[in-house]
């Protein structure tokens, strides 16, 4: 299958992005002590060619380095370009956002009550949608694993939806499908119920895209490296005035943690983004 990156190989290094602390520098962009973000993948330390690595400069109003990979990371950046520039939601547009209590569905959902939507978040577990409504501002939360599901989902679709974010694909894309408005937007971000599945499943419902004129995009983060800043100064904007919350799940231990941690993210174990603590940065740095 093809991919928008190619995959990992055994024996290389697992891909991952970081904030990091500087060692040591022969950069004008960066000197030592400074924090910067980096693709440097599973890794206690790293060399930076120029170019390879951003400066703290380039994340306005960062209080956290943390916040380079999560507020204002690329989780935070797909939820933008997927909603605000794809989506588009209009106010009182109905939106529904499936893996809401992830690091992209919390954001994604967040903005679409700032540009006026009404807003229903799919999550798996009661209490990760108590947090979606009670302290993200969402309308209605669904948890998928629930008996009563496709009932309440039913309800709270009575009006169809506008726009669907879809992180999961799988069961929940058909059922959005065939509760979608004509000419809805379906913006296909990821499939996380599908990456591990042994027999992946394809929509079932796929004649709806015909009968209601869905517009169906799919889209990847890096294709829009030059909405990025337009994109961090609002997103620090909002939450500088208070009206996007920003929420980690860090799991402390380095390295030997993180295998797990990947595997508890695929569970859904997290709230927001998933942070593997290496070294906390209020610690003495380390030396070369």
């Amino acid at each position: 299958m093809r991919s928008y990156l190619p995959p990992v190989q055994i024996g290389q290094t697992m891909r991952g992005s970081c904030a990091c602390r500087v060692l040591a520098s022969k950069s004008k962009q960066a000197k030592e002590g400074d924090i910067v973000s980096a693709l440097t993948g599973w890794t206690e330390f790293a060399i930076l060619p120029e170019g390879r690595f951003e400066p703290a400069s380039l994340y306005p109003g960062l209080q956290d380095p943390k916040d380079m990979l999560s507020a204002l990371g690329m989780t935070s950046l797909t939820a933008w370009v997927g909603m605000s520039k794809i989506a588009d939601p209009k106010p009182g547009e109905l939106v529904v956002v499936s893996g809401a209590a992830g690091a992209t569905g919390s954001v994604a959902g967040q903005i679409a009550k700032l540009k006026g939507a009404r807003v229903v978040g799919i999550a798996g577990g009661d209490d990760k949608c108590k947090w979606l409504t009670e302290e993200l501002g969402f309308d209605v939360a669904l948890n998928y694993k629930a008996d009563d599901f496709k009932e309440k989902f039913a309800e709270a679709t009575k009006d169809f939806i506008d726009v669907y974010y879809d992180n999961v694909g799988g069961d929940i894309l058909d059922m959005c499908l065939m509760r979608a408005k004509e000419h809805a937007r379906f913006i296909e971000c990821g499939l996380v119920s599908q990456y591990n599945a042994a027999k992946p499943q394809g929509p079932r419902a796929f004649s709806q895209i015909v009968t209601m004129r869905i517009r169906m995009q799919g889209f990847i983060v890096l294709d829009h490296v030059k909405d990025f800043p337009v994109a961090r100064a609002e997103l620090a904007q909002w939450i500088a005035e208070g009206k996007l919350k920003k929420t980690e799940t860090v799991v402390r231990g380095g390295l030997k943690v993180a295998e797990q941690a990947l595997v508890d993210l695929y569970k859904g174990i997290n709230t927001g983004k998933l942070i593997v603590e290496i070294k906390n940065h209020n610690e003495t740095p380390s030396k070369l």
